[in-house]
C-alpha cells in the first residue's frame, strides 16, 4: 500500500506567509490560496486592500494546478498550450463550472515527485504572482528540507 504525503495548515501557512513577505517586497496587494490534492482549500488570506475577486480566482488557480498537475499559464503558453485555440483542449476554462484557471498564477505543490496540493495567486501582474508562488514554494522546501522532503520550486512545473 502507498503511503501519502498530505499538506497540513501547518505549511499552508508557512506558504502563504512567504509569498505575503514576498508580495510586500515587490509592493503589490495578492490574494494566496493552497489547496490539498483534491483540490479544496486549507488555508486562505487576501492582503489589506486586495481586491475582492481575489479569493475566488486564487482558489481557481490553486485547483487547477493540483487538479491537473502543472502550472496554469502552460496552458496558454504558445505554440502548443493546450488550451489555445486550434489545440486539443481549447475550451478546458469551462470545465468545473469555470473553475478551471488557464493563465499564470497556480503552481503545483510538488514533494517527493508527487503532487500533493496546489497554491494560487490573484492579484499582481504574472511575473508578480509567479515570484509570490515560488517564495511559497520555497518557504516550504527549507522548512521539510531537513525532514527528507524534496519540494519542487520552479515556475514551469509539469508532472
Amino acid at each position: 500500500m502507498k503511503q501519502a504525503i498530505k499538506l497540513e495548515l501547518r505549511e499552508a501557512r508557512l506558504m502563504i506567509a512567504a509569498a505575503i513577505e514576498k508580495a510586500r517586497q515587490i509592493k503589490v496587494l495578492e490574494t494566496i490560496c493552497v489547496v490539498d490534492d483534491g483540490g479544496y482549500p486549507i488555508a486562505m488570506d487576501r492582503m489589506d486592500g486586495a481586491r475582492i475577486t481575489g479569493p475566488q480566482i486564487a482558489w481557481n488557480k490553486a485547483f487547477t494546478a493540483a487538479g491537473h498537475k502543472r502550472s496554469t499559464h502552460l496552458f496558454n503558453t504558445a505554440p502548443n498550450g493546450p488550451a489555445l485555440p486550434g489545440n486539443e483542449a481549447f475550451g478546458i476554462q469551462w470545465s468545473f463550472d469555470g473553475k478551471f484557471a488557464v493563465f499564470v498564477g497556480g503552481f503545483p505543490v510538488v514533494v517527493n515527485g508527487e503532487v500533493i496540493g496546489g497554491v494560487g495567486l490573484s492579484g499582481g501582474n504574472g511575473e508578480q504572482d509567479t515570484a509570490c508562488g515560488l517564495a511559497a514554494l520555497q518557504a516550504l522546501k527549507d522548512a521539510l528540507a531537513g525532514e527528507g522532503y524534496d519540494v519542487m520550486v520552479e515556475a514551469d512545473i509539469k508532472k
